[in-house]
């Protein structure tokens, strides 16, 4: 009879500690990415071909996330562009077909997540990047009938730190890059 009580303890002991487990929403997810264009006027790319996955557990201010980036959904506008960027001389779409982000540590403030720190793969080159928290925000989704998070990020590159430096100074060697992220809990 002692052997319940005990079970149920180790169950909610091992519950609390574990961190909740969302998968990338694709539908409420994009990266953008802006530029200064021959020093003319800031212009803006898009992805739209996300998946991934975020483990988080607010109670601890932990967590770890990873978005995989489909580099075939690159998007400007203009299709003679969108095949430039795919091509050899930028993205190499055919040799790396996704960029991915994988957290090394999330910064709170309170229940606040206000900086993820984390390693960048664009081709075959990673770098550290921090991502500025900008709005966070967790709660229960009727439409899912589940918790679900979001929230949006920033953070500048280098174009040619990841060998694709074309252009510059002409087109800015520095990018923007901004984050929409929404996830489900599983």
């Amino acid at each position: 009879m002692k052997f319940f009580p005990v079970c149920m303890l180790l169950l909610l002991c091992n519950s609390s500690l574990a961190a909740d487990r969302y998968r990338i929403d694709p539908e409420h997810t994009a990266t953008r990415f802006s530029y200064l264009h021959w020093g003319l006027s800031q212009q803006q790319g898009k992805f739209e071909k996300h998946s991934g996955w975020l483990e988080l557990d607010t109670a601890a201010q932990r967590g770890t996330v990873e978005l995989q980036i489909e580099v075939s959904s690159v998007r400007t506008g203009t299709a003679l562009f969108d095949k430039t960027l795919l091509s050899s001389a930028f993205f190499d779409a055919e040799r790396y077909p996704q960029i991915l982000f994988r957290s090394t540590a999330m910064q709170f403030d309170g229940e606040q997540l206000k900086q993820v720190d984390g390693v960048l793969r664009i081709r075959d080159t990673e770098k550290p990047v921090s991502l500025k928290i900008t709005h966070f925000h967790c709660r229960w989704m009727l439409l899912y009938l589940r918790q679900a998070c979001g929230a949006n990020g920033e953070t500048t590159i280098k174009r040619s730190g990841f060998g694709m430096g074309r252009y510059a100074p002409f087109v800015s060697d520095e990018m923007a890059l901004s984050f929409d992220i929404e996830a489900i809990r599983e």
